[in-house]
């Protein structure tokens, strides 16, 4: 990315640098492997694909749209991304892990069905739900997605597919413009936007009545969850005022709706998060509850 891009290696390294604790030396740390590019295809049609492929530069950098930016590795490290997502999936359904934490860019959450923006260039979390249907034979997949901005990709995938459940807290007005609580899909969208200021209160009034029914409605063989920390009161991004405490607190409840429904099922998505201090608790809390079980 270009210097000053919010979206920039010291996520990961920040990430990488909380998770070098000697608390979480008990991770079975994997290498991301690069996806073949077939699997693209379950969520973005291969005409899509072949133009973000067409769209990567020899040298130097490229604008996909104002805020989305490709340079020579950027095939590699979709492909990483979509890779992890899916070899996660198959690590909690053979039973190798109960839950898995990927930690990887770009993010997805934003790239619709065909369509590069918000960072993102393929929809991670998509494709896993629909490699989890397509290989795992789940019937049904539950996406939690928390980031601040709404998942507007995610939502644009499924929005026809009752096989998927979207639920989404987002801070609303902000960008993409999407996430309206009257989107609602085949009725399988749940958006709970959130005014610029809400806090702890309000996140964990949203998931109690609006989003966790749902899933024990839905009853899920496997919950995603788009796990964006960029709601954290420290992101310069948006203004919801959300702590590192509140991103546990909402692990644990969906680790108790996968007890319940999914063979403890979950895979959770690096999507944003920019403050890096920040980020950094924010995954130290998340992943710190997962390793409980």
């Amino acid at each position: 990315m270009p210097p000053g891009h919010p979206e920039r290696p010291d996520r990961l390294r920040a990430i990488a640098k909380v998770l070098a604790h000697d608390v979480f030396d008990p991770l079975d740390r994997v290498e991301a492997p690069l996806a073949d590019e077939g699997m693209l295809l379950l969520a973005h049609p291969q005409t899509y694909i072949h133009r973000v492929r067409e769209a990567i530069p020899a040298e130097g950098m490229e604008r996909i749209d104002a805020d989305t930016v490709v340079s020579p590795r950027s095939w590699d490290a979709a492909l990483a991304a979509v890779g992890a997502s899916v070899t996660a999936v198959d690590d909690v359904f053979t039973g190798r892990a109960d839950n898995v934490f990927v930690a990887t860019r770009p993010p997805g959450h934003h790239a619709e069905r065909d369509r590069a923006m918000g960072f993102c260039l393929f929809n991670n979390a998509a494709i896993a739900a629909r490699y989890a249907r397509k290989a795992h034979v789940a019937e049904r997949v539950a996406i939690v997605d928390w980031d601040v901005h709404h998942g507007n990709g995610t939502q644009d995938i499924f929005r026809d597919d009752p096989s998927v459940l979207y639920c989404s807290t987002h801070q609303m007005p902000l960008y993409p413009g999407t996430g309206a609580s009257s989107e609602t899909g085949a009725g399988n969208i749940v958006n709970v936007p959130l005014a610029p200021g809400s806090g702890s209160d309000l996140f964990r009034e949203a998931l109690e009545t609006a989003i966790l029914p749902r899933i024990d409605e839905f009853q899920p063989d496997l919950i995603i969850i788009s796990a964006g920390f960029d709601a954290h009161h420290r992101d310069p991004l948006a203004e919801l005022n959300f702590t590192e405490q509140d991103f546990s607190w909402a692990t644990a409840k969906l680790m108790e709706s996968a007890g319940r429904w999914s063979s403890n099922r979950v895979v959770s998505l690096l999507e944003g998060g920019y403050d890096l201090e920040g980020l950094g608790l924010s995954v130290a809390a998340h992943v710190g509850r997962l390793m409980k079980g």
